[in-house]
């Protein structure tokens, strides 16, 4: 078979096909043992498709190869078929697929660890859509089923192989340890009504709330001392508790109506 006459052999299969075909395949049809000269037709034939701006486009997707519209024509293919080629997922079920992805093979173990939910509905919504399939069993106690990603995915998504898929580096994903402790240094910040003196060190956030839960335990509000609570600042010796003036009890007796060191009366 002449080169010419292979490529418009290809045309036609990868035209016809409903799932992407394998070069191994392709040859296999073609009767062709040099798996290579198929693949360097295919080359070729997308080559071809790319230089002269068709709409369609030869894709090396999830293994095989495959005739498919190009994305900025895919809303009028929408219009024709009124959205139901669209698939569309939960935010759970994209996390959860996510996750399989990146980290498979796992269990639904270890997605629930990493999501923190379960995982059961978005696993059979998944499963149903043949994006995810059972890959094994994990050789631990329970056996439990080991989950994978399908070549659906891969023809879905318009990946060749998982080394296709963006690689983690890339995104710009903060520290969540850091990104806690942020929001705590925050929280307590805002809960202080009292300004720090310029120059002085920062109050330690586990001295403030043990200050604040005494506050709240005599009554007194929040960041004002309770009414029990020592002065600031020391008083003046002859000030000292325990030390009375002669002069201060005689005035305080004839405010009271009593003699000193008696209680007022009517109000024993």
């Amino acid at each position: 078979m002449e080169d010419a006459e292979l490529k418009k052999v290809l045309e036609t299969l990868l035209f016809i096909t409903d799932a992407p075909l394998p070069a191994g395949r392709i040859a296999q049809l073609c009767e062709i043992k040099d798996k290579e000269r198929v693949e360097s037709a295919l080359q070729e034939l997308r080559k071809n498709y790319d230089d002269e701006d068709r709409t369609l486009q030869v894709m090396q997707v999830a293994g095989g190869w495959q005739l498919a519209t190009r994305p900025e024509y895919g809303l009028w293919v929408r219009k024709l078929y009124h959205n139901k080629m669209t698939v569309r997922l939960t935010q759970a079920a994209l996390e959860t697929l996510c996750i399989i992805a990146y980290k498979q093979p796992l269990t639904r173990g270890d997605i629930e660890a990493i999501r923190g939910v379960e995982v059961i509905g978005p696993l059979e919504t998944l499963t149903q859509r043949k994006l995810i399939t059972v890959v094994g069993r994990r050789e631990s106690i329970g056996r439990p089923i080991l989950y994978g990603t399908t070549s659906e995915f891969l023809r879905q998504f318009g990946l060749n192989s998982l080394d296709d898929l963006p690689k983690l580096e890339s995104f710009n994903i903060e520290n969540a340890a850091a990104a806690v402790q942020s929001t705590a240094v925050e929280l307590v910040e805002q809960d202080s009504q009292e300004p720090v003196a310029e120059g002085a060190p920062p109050q330690d956030p586990a001295q403030a709330a043990l200050e604040q839960d005494s506050g709240r335990e005599t009554g007194a509000p929040r960041g004002e001392p309770a009414p029990d609570a020592p002065p600031a600042e020391e008083p003046a010796p002859e000030e000292r508790a325990g030390e009375v003036h002669p002069e201060d009890a005689a005035e305080a007796a004839a405010d009271t109506g009593g003699a000193p060191g008696e209680a007022p009366r009517g109000k024993e």
